[in-house]
């Protein structure tokens, strides 16, 4: 059973959207962290880029793995 192209369409249009925002949230933590000039918003820019590559390498496989799957 194939899926409809419209449907195809808007989920490559939100892995393709999860993975922008997370590079944008990876950009900000290292402008965040290069500017910084105390060690609290160093800090919170190194864990908001962490935190953004983890959300670009695990949620879209995790959706993609999802919608694959038969089972609801």
């Amino acid at each position: 059973m194939t899926t409809p192209d419209p449907v195809a369409r808007r989920r490559w249009l939100a892995l393709s959207a999860i993975r922008l925002a997370g590079m944008g949230g990876a950009m900000l933590g290292m402008i965040l962290a290069s500017r910084a000039t105390t060690t609290g918003p160093r800090v919170l820019g190194i864990a908001l880029v962490i935190s953004a590559l983890l959300m670009i390498a695990v949620v879209p496989a995790g959706l993609a793995h999802r919608w694959r799957s038969r089972t609801p």
